[in-house]
């Protein structure tokens, strides 16, 4: 069966056999003019059929090529004429279409022969959403319901229907109620997912709960080990690399070796009388106890004050005041009792250059055996400090050793050591920003402007003091006029108390100096003011001879004199 379709010569299923004897292979192509009495009556092929055959005296060679007549009768047999023509009366059925049934009903060959009716419109309806219930589709009148189909089968493909008994001969049949219930466009009536019975959505709320419960129980399980391993160190005990023992010894000339030179020599001096009390730095002289400081430093003890010093070990001694300077702002105090001292080694200021390293020693704001490093960042810096007094009898004029090395309030009176742990200067003021008063009224920090007064100076100085008790002052016997605003130290026309501006029988009398004269170098060296010529012949010992330059009107002149010295008051 190709599809139902005849692949020979189309023949119509009511032709029949031309009359005559012989066989017919096939069917024989009616003749035009039956093939119209045919078309304009429908009926005449029926009547024809049941019409008597002429040929009864001859074997009868009746060949029908319809497939379903009730009599046949086969070429190679003889029967008598009187059978033949009794056959040939008899009514015969309608004849039968060409091929058989298509029992699989395939679209649009369903139905055997062009007497089928048509298939119902199909009418295109949208498809349902998953698992919604489709209406009940189209059946025809009389024909059994149809059956669901298997989820799992595609809407278009249909079973194959069971076998059924031959169309009846009276009229032609319908089309399989199966093809009349096919709609291509249908849904299936039940989600193709379902397999029997319907699926139970299963509740996730219990599973959520356990799940966050679980998280909840795990995360403060996590934590409470976590912190048991933190306060125990972790459940094993860990040791961490650490560096073997090592030598403390470190270079002389490094910071550390030079600290451990110095500070078993440096001492802090807590001073207190009257009112006032204070705290500086000193460092020990000789063994005999002597300690040089400054004069700022004790000067609230007063004459019967407390002075104490503590040594970097931690002993403590009472001590006495030897002598003072306050142009100098250098002072000597003695310990006594006291064994083991060690002095500190002196070394030169005049050897010292500028960026040479160095360390500061001293207690800032109390904090004893505090060790600071920088460079010497100037030389010869006149400084004046003090004048609290107001009579000018505690000012101080210094040709000062300048530091960067941190100096803090309690440094002062402190050594400023070299690299090889000599002392060079000692420690006496600081440039302090601004007003130099901090955000609670006491004194500011440093800012890398520290004042040291050089050692050759406090050497003499402390000699001095030792010595005599007091100390002198190299003078060139003039009183200056500090109001001058001009370059240069002016010599005043009038001295203190209406007497003479030069001191007669004095060193600058002998050398010509006249009131009036501007000084503006010594030695060679520019001053700017009054106070800045005190520095410079304060740096020079009495007796020292001096090359002064001046200028008197127009003219500038240079002269040479011997300093006088004065003691100090």
């Amino acid at each position: 069966m190709n599809d139902g379709k005849p692949t020979g010569a189309k023949a119509k299923w009511w032709s029949r056999p031309s009359g005559g004897s012989g066989s017919a292979s096939g069917p024989e192509a009616p003749a035009p003019e039956e093939a119209q009495h045919t078309q304009q009556d429908p009926q005449a092929a029926p009547a024809a059929a049941g019409a008597p055959t002429a040929h009864a005296d001859t074997t009868a060679a009746l060949t029908d090529t319809t497939a379903h007549t009730d009599t046949t009768v086969r070429m190679d047999t003889t029967v008598p004429a009187d059978s033949v023509v009794a056959a040939v009366t008899e009514p015969v059925s309608r004849p039968q279409p060409l091929h058989a049934p298509d029992p699989y009903s395939t679209p649009p060959y369903g139905g055997p022969g062009p007497w089928a009716p048509a298939p119902p419109v199909q009418r295109p309806v949208p498809t349902p959403a998953h698992g919604t219930p489709v209406p009940q589709q189209y059946v025809a009148p009389g024909a059994p319901q149809p059956q669901p189909q298997p989820l799992h089968q595609p809407p278009h493909v249909t079973q194959p229907l069971p076998p059924q008994a031959p169309p009846s001969q009276d009229r032609p049949q319908p089309l399989s109620s199966v093809w009349l219930q096919y709609d291509p466009w249908s849904a299936p009536g039940q989600p193709l997912t379902h397999h029997g019975e319907p699926v139970k959505k299963r509740r996730r709320g219990p599973l959520l709960i356990g799940a966050v419960v679980l998280a909840l129980v795990a995360g403060g399980t996590g934590g409470a080990i976590g912190a048991y391993i933190e306060r125990n160190g972790g459940i094993t005990q860990v040791e961490l690399p650490q560096a073997g023992h090592e030598s403390g010894d470190r270079a002389p000339d490094s910071v550390a070796g030079i600290a451990a030179s110095a500070l078993p020599s440096v001492v802090t001096l807590h001073v207190s009388g009257g009112e006032e009390q204070g705290t500086g730095t000193g460092f020990v002289l000789d063994r005999e106890g002597h300690i040089l400081t400054n004069n700022h430093v004790v000067d609230p003890a007063g004459s019967s004050g407390d002075i104490s010093i503590t040594f970097s070990g931690g002993e403590t001694a009472d001590a006495t005041l030897v002598g003072k300077d306050s142009g100098y702002d250098l002072a000597v105090v003695k310990v006594t009792g006291v064994s083991g001292l060690k002095p500190l080694p002196l070394g030169n200021s005049d050897n010292v250059r500028v960026g040479d390293p160095v360390v500061a020693i001293g207690a800032p704001f109390d904090l004893q055996n505090t060790v600071t490093s920088g460079i010497i960042s100037a030389k010869e810096r006149p400084i004046t400090a003090g004048g609290e007094k107001g009579d000018g009898s505690d000012i101080s004029y210094v040709d000062a050793l300048q530091t960067d090395a941190p100096i803090n309030p309690g440094n002062s009176g402190g050594p400023l050591v070299d690299a090889k742990a000599r002392v060079i200067g000692i420690n006496s003021a600081i440039r302090a920003a601004d007003s130099g008063a901090g955000a609670d009224g006491g004194q500011a920090g440093s800012i890398g402007l520290g004042f040291a007064i050089p050692i050759n100076q406090g050497k003499r100085v402390a000699e001095e003091l030792i010595n005599t008790g007091k100390a002198t002052h190299p003078v060139i016997g003039v009183s200056l006029d500090m109001k001058f605003t001009g370059d240069g130290a002016r010599v005043g026309e009038k001295g203190k108390d209406g007497a003479a501006a030069v001191t007669p029988g004095g060193p600058a009398a002998k050398a010509g100096i006249e009131p009036g004269d501007v000084i503006t170098k010594v030695d060679g060296q520019r001053v700017h003011s009054g106070e800045e010529l005190i520095v410079k012949i304060r740096a020079h010992r009495p007796g020292d001879r001096l090359e002064l330059t001046l200028e008197r009107g127009d003219a500038e002149r240079t002269m040479t004199l011997t300093l006088g010295s004065a003691d100090s008051s």
